[in-house]
């Protein structure tokens, strides 16, 4: 890849290597977060990200189970498992998120990529608002693949909380207000963030093919303005019925570019 981009890709590679981390064994770099997850994931040169969404989601344990069986079937390492999208029953509390994500890392762990401290793994974890499944479950997941020179990459997503509190209720953008006006702040402070983690991965929107978002509140008051404007919807826009995983939080995005995707 960096032969194809000359030195243009030569100091993009340098501006990376500042802000993100190489995890060998997968063969993709990520943007270092907290224990159960990173901020975004983009494949090593050599190597492409593949997207797998199953037709209905699948309780967690049997869901690592499938993922497993798929990624040895490609010939691939567990190494290689880089994102996931998960479904859950209704948001938790900040108790009962450390909880699951404490539980959610133990296969992380056995398969060779938690090392107890640092995760590697991108993820987004929403509440379908209408037919939730009825235990976390899996929607979607990515791995790595060996492939030719092509960007790749996959942002994690990312409510409404600003890092660094103790709880993300202290955190939270206009905390309890769903008006219109608030609505937007919110979306503008998640938008933001989607464009630090796509820069600090190399990329922009336009090198997207898909963005996501999650919420059970309208869209319209700052679609054209704050979404298209800004680039965010240039490979169209996806809109879940779906809360953030954390009571409180009202807006959630994510982001890929991936080429190779499928439904199993």
């Amino acid at each position: 890849m960096g032969k194809l981009m000359g030195s243009v890709w030569v100091k993009r590679e340098v501006c990376q290597a500042m802000t993100t981390k190489v995890f060998a064994p997968g063969g993709y770099r990520f943007i270092p977060a907290v224990f159960q997850y990173s901020g975004g994931v983009a494949a090593e040169p050599g190597f492409a990200i593949r997207r797998v969404r199953f037709r209905a989601p699948i309780p967690l344990a049997q869901g690592f189970t499938a993922v497993e069986r798929l990624i040895a079937a490609a010939g691939r390492p567990m190494t290689s498992f880089c994102a996931c999208e998960l479904r859950s029953p209704a948001p938790f509390t900040d108790q009962g998120f450390r909880g699951f994500n404490e539980q959610y890392v133990v296969t992380l762990g056995k398969w060779g990529i938690y090392d107890g401290k640092t995760n590697p793994v991108a993820r987004s974890n929403v509440c379908p608002e209408i037919d939730p499944p009825a235990e976390p479950s899996f929607h979607a997941f990515a791995f790595t693949v060996a492939a030719p020179a092509a960007p790749s990459f996959v942002v994690a997503g990312s409510g409404e909380a600003r890092e660094g509190g103790q709880t993300y209720g202290e955190n939270i953008v206009r905390r309890g207000e769903t008006s219109p006006d608030a609505m937007r702040a919110k979306a503008a402070f998640v938008h933001g963030e989607m464009e630090r983690r796509l820069g600090l991965l190399g990329f922009g929107w336009k090198d997207t093919t898909a963005t996501q978002v999650y919420t059970v509140h309208d869209l319209f008051p700052f679609l054209a303005d704050d979404i298209i404007r800004r680039g965010a919807a240039h490979a169209g826009l996806t809109w879940h019925f779906c809360r953030p995983p954390v009571r409180e939080l009202e807006y959630e995005m994510d982001c890929r570019g991936v080429a190779l995707e499928e439904v199993v």
